[in-house]
This record gives C-alpha cells, sequence and structure tokens, in this order.
C-alpha cells in the first residue's frame, strides 16, 4: 500500500479524529508553524472532517492523519496545501503532535510515504515547505528527504516583540 511504510500508516481524517484536531490545532505552541493565529471551534472542525472527502483538485488541500501500527494510535497529521495543479506543486506541512513521539522515525517515515503518493500517484513535479529558523528538527528531516533550501525570507515571522526568519526548501521530482 502506497500509504503505508515501516509500521506507519498514512488515512484519510475520520469523524473520530474531531477531539485530537481539536486539540492540536488550538495548541498555541503549533501556531507559529502554521502560520494561525486564531482557535478553531469544534463546529469548525466538523464541518472540515464533512468536507475532507472531497478531491484535492477541488479543495487545494489534502490532510491525513498519521498512525502508528500496529496499535493503530493517531500522532500527527502530514498536509499537502497550496496544491497547484497547472504546476504540479504544493506545499508540505507535517506534525508530530505530542513531543515524548518525536525523533521516533514517525515524521520520517509519513513524509517518505506523502513524497511518495505525491510524485507517483499524483503526478507532482515539485514540493516545498517553509521552516522556521530555529526549528532544527524539521529543517534536519526535510533535508535528510532531500529538500534544498531555495529561499531565505529574514524576519518574516512576527513572534511576539521579535522576528524571526523562515526557510523555504524544495525537493524536485527528477523521476520522469
Amino acid at each position: 500500500m502506497i500509504l503505508e511504510n515501516d509500521g506507519i500508516r498514512l488515512r484519510a481524517v475520520e469523524p473520530e479524529d474531531l477531539e485530537l484536531l481539536y486539540i492540536w490545532e488550538n495548541d498555541e505552541a503549533n501556531w507559529r508553524q502554521s502560520n494561525n493565529c486564531l482557535p478553531y471551534s469544534r463546529f469548525t472542525l466538523k464541518k472540515y472532517i464533512a468536507g475532507s472527502g472531497r478531491s484535492i483538485y477541488e479543495t487545494g488541500q489534502l490532510r491525513l492523519m498519521i498512525d502508528v501500527l500496529p496499535a493503530k494510535r493517531t500522532v500527527g497529521t502530514i498536509d499537502l496545501f497550496d496544491f497547484d495543479h497547472y504546476h504540479n506543486r504544493a506545499g508540505v506541512g507535517i506534525l508530530i503532535a505530542d513531543p515524548a513521539d518525536r525523533k521516533k522515525g514517525y515524521g520520517s517515515t509519513a513524509l517518505e510515504c506523502l513524497v511518495n503518493y505525491a510524485f507517483n500517484t499524483l503526478g507532482l513535479h515539485q514540493l516545498w515547505c517553509n521552516i522556521l529558523e530555529n526549528n532544527t528538527e524539521s529543517m534536519h528531516l526535510f533535508t535528510g528527504h532531500g529538500f534544498t533550501l531555495c529561499a531565505t525570507k529574514k524576519e518574516w515571522v512576527r513572534a511576539g516583540d521579535s522576528w524571526e526568519t523562515e526557510y523555504t526548501l524544495q525537493l524536485i521530482n527528477t523521476v520522469k
């Protein structure tokens, strides 16, 4: 199965995921990474989940839940967003929610599965991501999967009274 590898399965969002998404989306610690600064209501998330079965070609995004097998414990999400069908590219975002679940290879395996799906099933030409300068774990994750730095946006993201630099990385599909 293309969305399963090394003890990880990527799956569609289900109604049962509402409480996890509510907690994760409203955790202010995640907001700077996702360029969000407002909480989500359960109602908004229910509507999102109800529409999540629509095609990436309709919505421009795809969220998949990251399950650890065989327990089927959900540890995070991985997203394609800003999908551009004409230019065959999309942004990638990933969250391993609990710090205790990080550095265990879950994000790496999930990213490998998503890249495979994006290039081999969706036929994308490239993927890109934005990473804040102090997020060395994400930088290591993405560069470890072949993403390369293509832009530096100095003082791009406000962090209280200071500013953070954001990097853009991209991965080009070289297999034709």
